[in-house]
């Protein structure tokens, strides 16, 4: 589980600031803006917020049910969700028991918002998940066209 791989590293990182990912989404975050931002911050831990892409048509129906606009796909405009990059201090494993089975999204996040040490870097930038077959499908063509937002050179 997550929680008890990130368990694992302790020793890794000897008692420094590190950045922490899952691996499985692709994003152009600013990583220079992310620290400086947890930097200013002095949590525990800082997690980048992102909308997720719409993953299907949004419809705006008037008071007759006669539709007022279609969006195909919209970006969220409400909430965010983890993007699943982070910058953490070492105090993280305070809350990182050394067990396999734990999960970091669960007791280890509740923990650090219920300590207010949990802060959220606001991305509104590209961002996009590999969870799906159809997901490696997009990320696939937007890697081979000149398109991909996530590419540095």
């Amino acid at each position: 589980m997550t929680g008890g791989r990130i368990a694992k590293i302790r020793n890794y990182v000897e008692a420094e600031r590190f950045f922490l990912t899952y691996g499985d989404g692709l994003s152009d975050i600013d990583l220079r803006a992310l620290l400086e931002f947890h930097v200013s911050q002095k949590t525990t831990a800082t997690v980048t917020g992102v909308r997720p892409p719409g993953r299907f048509g949004e419809l705006t129906l008037n008071e007759k049910g006669l539709a007022q606009q279609f969006n195909e796909k919209p970006q969220a405009s409400g909430g965010r969700i983890s993007g699943g990059f982070f910058v953490c201090e070492p105090s993280i494993f305070e809350v990182l028991p050394d067990k396999d089975e734990l999960v970091f999204e669960e007791e280890p996040i509740r923990t650090l918002v219920s300590r207010q040490q949990l802060s959220v870097f606001e991305h509104d930038g590209f961002w996009q998940c590999m969870d799906t077959y159809r997901d490696w499908q997009l990320l696939t063509s937007l890697a081979k066209s000149a398109k991909a937002p996530w590419k540095i050179w």
